[in-house]
């Protein structure tokens, strides 16, 4: 299969968190797949979307929904982990588009969670970091959270932090000024 350039697919996920060391038996696991596409052409975000996930092996803690804004009853309503990256697929061929996330969190999340529960890994090698892209451009000391770097940008924040389809959308803009000096 051929790379597409047509696209890059922006991904933030929202995991299963605690304020603390996990419940014995839990882990933390991807609860919010939020997706921002970006087109390169007109070198804007196009789409946002989010996709919530029914969590099997944790449950959502106070400190979590304080945090995401998730309950636990909204999560339950998701669809499987599997349902998640077969969309990410077939709808969004982020197997065949390069893809970016806020770190390596979302990243490594997606591996070791895609290994846990025996799915196969929805996405290409071509990961763009813009955390780090974002530190290397503007020679910072160290690398800055996503809301820092969009005051640093002066981007209004859009949506709710540390919901998955807004934080997407938000470091869609933060590329989109990295790679282009748009927005």
């Amino acid at each position: 299969m051929s790379k597409k350039l047509d696209r890059i697919i922006v991904i933030d996920i929202e995991a299963t968190c605690w304020q603390a060391k996990p419940p014995s038996g839990e882990e933390s696991e991807i609860i919010e797949i939020g997706i921002c596409v970006l087109d390169p052409w007109s070198k804007k975000n196009i789409e946002k979307d989010s996709i919530l996930i029914k969590p099997i092996k944790s449950n959502i803690s106070d400190f979590c929904t304080k945090l995401t804004t998730l309950t636990q009853a909204e999560v339950d309503k998701g669809i499987s982990f599997y349902e998640a990256c077969k969309i990410l697929k077939d709808q969004y061929l982020t197997d065949r588009r390069v893809w970016a996330s806020y770190g390596e969190y979302d990243k490594n999340q997606f591996q070791k969670q895609c290994q846990s529960f025996g799915v196969k890994y929805p996405f290409t090698s071509q990961h763009i970091n813009v955390k780090t892209l974002f530190a290397l451009v503007h020679s910072l000391p160290r690398e800055v959270g996503m809301a820092q770097a969009l005051e640093l940008l002066n981007i209004p924040l859009e949506g709710t932090h540390h919901r998955g389809g807004d934080d997407a959308w938000n470091i869609g803009k933060i590329l989109s000024k990295l790679l282009w000096n748009s927005y």
